[in-house]
């Protein structure tokens, strides 16, 4: 679950080839997924245009995006580049799993009284795989990415073991499966209006009340999720 980096299945790909494309795109740490491909020609400056500007922002759903996987979901772009974007969603807590037992799946010991018990559901791809998302005076001394200011991304049994004991990050994240999309799907999505994008801020990212997190996105951008309709980005 923390270990070494795992393969899956990219539809019709084979594992050789994922992992050929999750080292290229993510230097080796992290994995991304197509859920189909959008090759129109005229996608291409949007590409260019984007490949560093959404790394480190918040993504938000739009109301009828289609996935409800993905309904009401607030997502830290992780990593984005030419070739395909990963993300985790911040604001859905798993109802089935806990801290506890991620950690006596792994024999990491029983976490200690005060730590937080929440496992986040990062997203649909390779649900077995777990990430924290911490602040950033915790660096992992085995693999540790920086997001943003305040943030950074782990995904390597030794933060997590910290984080069970007691002695790892002052805040931290834990989420299980990350989202993916393929090269120019993203952008496709939100060029038709199924997701917005927003400055994020470690502050949020770790605060806490999940269940508002998708309203307080919103309004970053000044928006009342009460005027937003199940049609928009439908006309």
């Amino acid at each position: 679950m923390f270990h070494e980096p795992t393969d899956g299945v990219i539809r019709g790909k084979s594992q050789l080839t994922m992992a050929t494309e999750v080292f290229r795109l993510l230097r080796g740490s992290w994995g991304g997924c197509i859920v189909g491909r959008h090759k129109e020609r005229h996608m291409t400056a949007v590409i260019k245009q984007t490949v560093d500007e959404l790394t480190g922002k918040l993504l938000i759903a739009m109301p009828g995006i289609g996935d409800p996987r993905f309904e009401r979901s607030v997502i830290l772009i992780c990593e984005h580049s030419c070739e395909g974007t990963m993300g985790l969603i911040v604001n859905k807590v798993a109802e089935d799993v806990k801290l506890s037992d991620v950690a006596l799946q792994l024999e990491l010991g029983t976490p200690e009284s005060g730590v937080s018990q929440d496992v986040y559901f990062g997203g649909p791809v390779e649900m077995g795989r777990g990430f924290v998302l911490h602040s950033s005076e915790y660096v992992s001394g085995l693999s540790s990415h920086k997001i943003i200011e305040g943030v950074r991304l782990s995904g390597t049994l030794d933060v997590l073991e910290d984080v069970t004991q007691g002695r790892g990050p002052s805040k931290a994240l834990l989420a299980l499966g990350y989202a993916g999309w393929g090269e120019g799907q993203l952008e496709a999505e939100i060029l038709q209006n199924g997701w917005l994008t927003v400055e994020a801020d470690a502050e949020f990212v770790f605060s806490s009340g999940s269940d508002s997190k998708w309203s307080r996105a919103l309004g970053k951008l000044g928006i009342d999720p009460l005027m937003l309709s199940a049609e928009a980005g439908h006309a």
